[in-house]
């Protein structure tokens, strides 16, 4: 998992605020926008939103909707890229195998690494959702990396004899590596992590979560403590 990355594409500058600034509108006689400079700062705009929106469960989610966010994901497997994909709570632009298969062949070429392209478990101990453990040998890791090796083989000989891409893809392992552009709002995020960022999600989208979850506290930090406080690997209906 250490070649996972997650980065910031964009996002609303001062989110906090403009939830107080919806809010507020909310309520207000006058037009928000001829009072901007009456504003209070980012902080105490979180602080407003949690307590009028969020503590007590009171449930009031919309506002955090005018506030988006744009990840980079890169480097996990198909699988999550699939459950991440799967509730439609964001807008996602997924990399092609279709369009993207050369760095199949750069393996068998040795410009790549095989793990730069394919996704394995570490060695290790391991359980089902069933709650039957396992572990993943070494040995056994070796056999599925030269599977991953041969299908390489298999996928360059498949193209060089006039195959197309949507066709050789078909025999590759399942997990290899796939990036993609993920944006949301912040309700849909919250939303995403209630669902993902558990103790019984798989492990990989859980390093998804957390790795989201770390640029998320940094984006807005008085939401999030709230969040973690009351809503974080609870598994509760999302908002």
């Amino acid at each position: 998992m250490d070649k996972f990355k997650v980065e910031v594409l964009s996002k609303t500058a001062n989110p906090q605020t403009i939830m107080y600034l919806a809010l507020h509108q909310d309520y207000s006689e006058d037009y928000i926008y001829e009072s901007l400079d009456k504003t209070p700062s980012e902080i105490k705009c979180g602080e407003i939103a949690v307590k009028r929106l969020l503590e007590g469960n009171r449930g009031h989610f919309g506002v955090l909707e005018h506030c988006y966010i744009v990840f980079s994901v890169g480097y996990f497997p198909h699988s999550v890229m699939q459950q991440a994909t799967r509730h439609r709570i964001a807008s996602f632009d997924v990399q092609s195998g279709r369009y993207s298969g050369q760095r199949i062949v750069d393996v068998i070429n040795f410009k790549r690494s095989l793990e730069d392209v394919f996704y394995l478990r570490p060695v290790g101990n391991y359980s089902d959702r069933q709650g039957k453990k396992y572990y993943y040998s070494p040995e056994l890791r070796e056999i599925h990396l030269q599977h991953c090796v041969d299908a390489c083989g298999l996928y360059k000989q498949n193209i060089e004899s006039g195959m197309s891409e949507e066709h050789a893809r078909g025999l590759i392992p399942f997990d290899f590596r796939q990036h993609f552009v993920m944006s949301c709002n912040l309700r849909s995020l919250l939303h995403f992590l209630d669902l993902r960022f558990k103790k019984d999600a798989q492990l990989e989208i859980q390093k998804l979560s957390e790795m989201m979850w770390t640029h998320t506290q940094e984006w807005v930090p008085q939401i999030a403590e709230w969040y973690e406080k009351n809503r974080l690997g609870k598994a509760r209906l999302a908002p």
